[in-house]
């Protein structure tokens, strides 16, 4: 069937493209919701030079496998070899959200049909959990989201040797995801009798790796001697409150088709929302940001879980193999529903932006921006405002403006406009600098309120 074939491709296209526009057009307007762009164009920096992963921007001599345990990004080595840009990548994570598509989007059509199937897909690539990530910028969770994507298809068609191997690397991509493939493992070990070592072995594997990233690895690398965000954690009482954390659930629920819900597969979905429920940073618990991204894969292969075999005619979800495959509106309201999930959200959704002309108007910052980074010498220390972060990394040795760095800068890049200022930024650049590293600075540049100061 040309269907199955050329729709999920075309969709995966699509979805680079438009995430990869997305990423482009923040990259020309300077658009920088965090430092985590910043930070990770170093750490590919480091790596594309065969270093380890020291980051400056977090501090002196951090670890950034003592932050977070995310050895898989050594793989974007290869891409600073090929571009060394922060933009690049931004282009990566959009190729990875696009792959991610494939597999499910095959799988939905094989599951619903040419049409429902195509819509399914659509759905899932613009999903608001995929958006939101695209929209803050790289994180390590864009390899999550294929593997976890070819994991789960590859475990509804019956292929149980690939769903634990594609589940495997999740461990190394971050460390709570060591609790996502032990559920896994455990709900392949309760579901299908003749694989019940092999998913008994799969959930070893994610709680060993949970508990020897987080409680060795981490604090082991960690320049404290500890894992950083024990701190971020409340009481058990909190998960259910503040409302923000069920509109969170309705929406992930929508997003499952609602069905989605009896299936096992949304199991998968605990470990993440349990740390993120009990955190006590409120970006945890929204829909925005890039924490609901790796739980779109997740939530529909429940929904396809649930909505049964048509080879079959039966339901797949586990302990109701004797029941019948739901019936064909059920499963079309399944599939509008996982499209309203995004939608409900739709004056919201960053992809607007890449189709609206004025978006793609040049910032009158831009050409500024240009500048004072020429106006500072390459390979310089330079310690630099959020706004330009991640483009500063390639030419120049970067840390934060604000970080606890010790090491005195050759130049400082102030964006009088970034948020960090919170709005009070200081009149005198160069005063500023001196007073907080005890060295002479002079201003070197100065337009559209950015000012360059270096080192007397």
């Amino acid at each position: 069937m040309w269907t199955r074939r050329l729709v999920p491709v075309l969709l995966a296209v699509l979805a680079t493209g438009a995430y990869g526009l997305l990423g482009l057009q923040q990259w020309r307007n300077l658009v920088s919701p965090s430092w985590d762009l910043g930070i990770f164009t170093q750490l590919a920096k480091a790596y594309g030079e065969l270093r380890a992963p020291i980051v400056p921007i977090k501090g002196d001599d951090v670890h950034l496998l003592g932050d977070h345990f995310h050895p898989i990004l050594v793989l974007l080595a290869p891409v600073w070899w090929i571009w060394p840009s922060g933009l690049a990548l931004l282009w990566t994570q959009a190729l990875l959200f696009g792959i991610s598509a494939i597999p499910l989007t095959r799988m939905a059509v094989d599951r619903l049909g040419p049409v429902l199937g195509s819509l399914a897909g659509t759905a899932y690539v613009f999903s608001f959990g995929l958006q939101s990530a695209a929209a803050v910028q790289f994180h390590e969770i864009a390899f999550a989201v294929p593997l976890l994507a070819f994991s789960l298809t590859a475990l509804l068609r019956g292929r149980i040797p690939a769903a634990i191997l594609w589940a495997a690397p999740l461990v190394l991509v971050k460390e709570d995801l060591g609790l996502t493939v032990a559920v896994l493992g455990g709900v392949i070990a309760l579901r299908d009798r003749a694989y019940r070592l092999e998913g008994a072995g799969l959930a070893c594997w994610g709680i060993g790796w949970f508990l020897l990233s987080t409680f060795v690895i981490l604090p082991l690398l960690n320049t404290a001697g500890q894992y950083d965000y024990t701190d971020n954690l409340g009481s058990v009482l909190e998960v259910f409150w503040p409302p923000a954390k069920w509109f969170t659930v309705g929406l992930l629920v929508l997003a499952a088709g609602v069905i989605g819900a009896r299936s096992p597969l949304i199991w998968l979905m605990l470990p993440t929302l349990a740390w993120r429920f009990t955190g006590t940073v409120e970006f945890y618990w929204d829909w925005y940001w890039h924490y609901n991204a790796v739980l779109m894969p997740i939530a529909l292969a429940a929904m396809l879980d649930a909505l049964g075999d048509p080879r079959t005619g039966r339901a797949t979800a586990w302990l109701r193999d004797r029941a019948p495959r739901p019936s064909a509106t059920v499963r079309t309201v399944a599939v509008a529903a996982s499209a309203a999930a995004t939608l409900v959200l739709s004056s919201a959704l960053p992809l607007l932006d890449v189709v609206r002309t004025d978006r793609w108007e040049l910032t009158w910052r831009a050409p500024a921006a240009e500048a004072a980074l020429d106006a500072v010498p390459d390979g310089s220390v330079l310690a630099v405002d959020i706004t330009l972060l991640a483009p500063a990394v390639t030419d120049h040795e970067v840390q934060w403006l604000h970080g606890p760095n010790e090491r005195v800068p050759d130049c400082v890049l102030v964006d009088r406009f970034n948020f960090s200022w919170n709005g009070t930024p200081p009149p005198e650049a160069s005063i500023w600098a001196q007073q907080r590293w005890g060295t002479a600075y002079e201003t070197v540049f100065e337009e559209s309120e950015f000012v360059v100061s270096c080192r007397v």
